[in-house]
């Protein structure tokens, strides 16, 4: 309550301090608080930026990531099967934990996780202004490394005019989403502010998987001719029945909506509240100070029923009925998650002359989280009270970066330097889970240059190169997950970015190739933990090397194509798997493990085709037709590179229509109709894998996937005011 108080006060004291200062009327109203950390028109970086209207076509209840599905070398899916829930993403085989995200520059990745759980913010795609997607390591940003890419997320920015807007969705699976938003355009020429409320619901493709989410989003600016200052705060409220699980291989042909979980109450349910508070000030034409502070709070828990759990599991008392000893019973029970992230960033941009200028930024952060777990319920209790914690573990991460970066110009050629040290320090104390003794403290000081030029050929092409290093600290699964004798190391990947870009009114293309090289990368083994997490080994030598390409043409006033490619290798060096042995009925014996060797093999999760397509036609200007379509190659579920254990190959087709109209003096009615999976595909996104080998060497394995919905639709109505 008191940090909540003192944010308040902060922003009343912020804004009272703008006004009394009454700047003159002129003023920059371009957003500028995320520009520090995103690449421009001729960075020699590859990235893709999408507009407010590329996100409204495809916003109709799904997650951020099905946004992002006909981008380069992306790979989506959901544990529900029809984008609403838990949801993922890979881009170039590099999945969350190793995709940076920042909203208005503020870091959104999870501190000790590192992944990006949009599910804790449904709907703030309805406030989003454009997202940038850089893929590689791309330029300094503030929080977790990118490994894989960066979003750059910016939300809704200043809108001159008043609006109201109401925006519906209808959809298979019994699937609502409702949102109203509000903006009151610029008051007195100085003041503005926006509002969103939004709940989506969904009982899911697979069975029971139901989605209630529900989220808001208020902001109040001032624009003045020297100073903006703008506090933003938005929550997600979620509760998902879990299907982390998958469905087992067997049941695919059985029924694909199989969900092992039964108990009523199987349940993930999170809250997450975010402030920011920013503020811009233009000291002069060639010079503005950006900064903001943030503080984000977080608890939740999933609840889950257990049979036969040993009481020394909990902390129970053996105890005795009728002569007969009881250590073991049926149970429910919360494993919570309570954290605080907070912190500030800042960036200063000065423009020295027409051929040069200068970027300097950082930020400092602070994560505190308690991990902890309670009974709420068991057949035979012992002494236990309701609210006992059967294991406590409490942690605490500081994270401070600052960079530095050049652009000049020198006739045709554009030079980039971007410099950037990252200091991490990293304690968690206390019992996991498992009731094992999990004390860690880790340091680790990073410095990650990169470099990169442009030569612009023409008006309207470009080449650009750009090399880039990188490090990444391990998450808090991969201390948990692994033995004291083994912990985790970073991460080290040298990145190099080289290709052409071609922008005309009617065709735009964009072609690049990279190389990925790692050092002791950590990749994910197939195996996932207790809660839907990927476990993760370092491997020495590891790279990823690829061609993509990107274009748009503009064919006729009728006709629009889009097309994305993405072709790969993704290869681990001289890796080494070691197996448990088991007996023929899976059960474990006391023998050393096994140790098979590849000299090379390809990294799991890694599709070597990513290819995407779409392909529009308007009869008439305020109606469209368009069909997109996406094929991933295989993905293999471990690094064995074996078929047996692998994500079959998949082709998708959507289609979609847009209808434009006004109606009873409604200038703005925006018809959206998206039939998805429109020829009923039926495949899995992901999955995983376990098992071990036999004495006499025979491989035992069992695969769980996750199906993903089979034709289905998604109805919008968008009424602007």
């Amino acid at each position: 309550m008191l940090k909540h108080g003192l944010m308040t006060m902060v922003m009343l004291l912020g804004a009272f301090i703008a006004y009394a200062q009454k700047p003159d009327t002129a003023r920059v109203l371009d957003e500028v608080q995320v520009m520090a950390t995103r690449a421009g028109d001729n960075a020699a970086t590859t990235y893709k930026n999408l507009s407010k209207e590329d996100i409204k076509q495809g916003n109709l209840a799904q997650d951020v990531p099905y946004l992002l599905d006909q981008t380069p070398s992306v790979v989506i899916g959901s544990d529900a099967g029809a984008g609403i829930g838990y949801t993922n993403m890979t881009i170039r085989g590099s999945d969350n934990q190793r995709i940076n995200v920042t909203l208005n520059g503020i870091p959104l990745n999870d501190a000790e996780s590192m992944g990006s759980f949009f599910v804790n913010l449904p709907d703030f795609a309805s406030s989003t202004e454009s997202i940038q997607i850089q893929r590689g390591i791309g330029t300094s940003t503030n929080g977790s490394g990118a490994f894989g890419a960066s979003l750059n997320i910016q939300s809704d920015a200043l809108q001159p005019n008043p609006y109201a807007e109401l925006n519906n969705s209808v959809g298979s699976y019994n699937t609502w989403k409702n949102t109203v938003k509000v903006g009151s355009g610029l008051i007195k020429d100085k003041f503005a502010f926006n509002a969103r409320l939004s709940k989506i619901s969904s009982d899911g493709y697979i069975e029971r998987a139901s989605s209630d989410l529900k989220s808001f989003y208020v902001d109040a600016g001032y624009y003045g001719k020297k100073h903006h200052l703008k506090a933003t705060v938005f929550s997600g409220k979620e509760k998902t029945y879990q299907a982390w699980d998958g469905v087992p291989e067997e049941m695919l042909a059985k029924n694909r909506r199989y969900n092992g979980f039964t108990y009523e109450n199987q349940t993930d349910n999170y809250t997450q509240t975010h402030h920011h508070l920013h503020y811009n000030y233009f000291a002069s034409e060639r010079t503005t100070l950006n900064m903001a502070l943030h503080y984000t709070r977080g608890a939740g828990y999933y609840e889950e029923y257990k049979e036969d759990q040993s009481f020394s599991g909990y902390n129970f008392v053996p105890i005795e009925i009728g002569g007969t000893t009881i250590d073991s019973t049926d149970l429910v029970r919360r494993r919570w998650l309570d954290n605080y992230f907070y912190g500030t960033v800042f960036s200063i941009h000065h423009t020295v002359n027409e051929n040069h200028n200068l970027i300097f930024g950082g930020g400092a952060n602070q994560y505190r989280g308690d991990h902890y777990g309670e009974v709420i319920w068991a057949q035979y209790a012992s002494s236990s009270q309701l609210g006992d914690k059967y294991y406590f573990n409490d942690a605490e991460k500081n994270d401070v970066n600052v960079y530095g970066k050049w652009n000049a110009t020198f006739g045709a050629m554009r030079l980039y330097t971007d410099l950037q040290y990252r200091m991490v320090d990293y304690t968690f104390e206390g019992y996991n889970h498992n009731l094992e003794l999990a004390d860690v403290n880790v340091k680790h000081h990073f410095f990650n240059p990169k470099i990169g030029a442009t030569y612009i050929l023409s008006p309207t092409t470009s080449i650009y190169t750009s090399y880039a290093f990188g490090n990444k600290e391990p998450v808090r699964d991969d201390f948990v997950e692994s033995s004291p004798n083994a912990r985790p190391k970073p991460e080290k990947m040298h990145n190099i970015e080289a290709g052409y870009r071609l922008r005309k009114e009617s065709l735009n293309i964009g072609a690049n190739i990279y190389g990925m090289f790692y050092k002791d990368q950590l990749i994910r083994t197939g195996e996932i933990n207790n809660v839907g997490g990927s476990i993760r080994e370092n491997v020495p030598d590891s790279y990823r090397i690829g061609l993509e390409l990107d274009g748009a043409w503009q064919i006729s006033e009728q006709f629009r194509w889009k097309a994305t490619a993405g072709l790969s290798e993704n290869k681990i060096k001289n890796y080494t798997e070691y197996l448990t042995v088991m007996d023929e009925d899976w059960n474990e014996l006391s023998e050393p493990q096994v140790a098979q060797h590849y000299r090379s093999t390809t990294i799991s999760f890694s599709p070597s085709v990513i290819l995407s397509n779409e392909l529009s036609y308007s009869p008439i200007q305020p109606l469209e037709f368009s069909i997109a379509s996406k094929y991933v190659s295989r993905q293999y579920l471990d690094n064995t590179q074996s078929a047996d254990r692998s994500v079959d190959p998949f082709f998708v087709n959507n289609l979609r229509l847009r209808y434009n109209f006004s109606l009873l003096g409604i200038d703005n009615i925006d018809a959206n109709l998206a039939i998805n999976n429109i020829f009923n595909e039926k495949y899995e996104s992901h999955g995983y894998t376990y098992g071990g080998i036999t004495p006499n060497g025979t491989r035992l394995y069992g695969n769980a996937y996750y199906p993903q919905a089979e034709t289905n639709f998604l109805f919008g109505l968008n009424i602007r005011f």
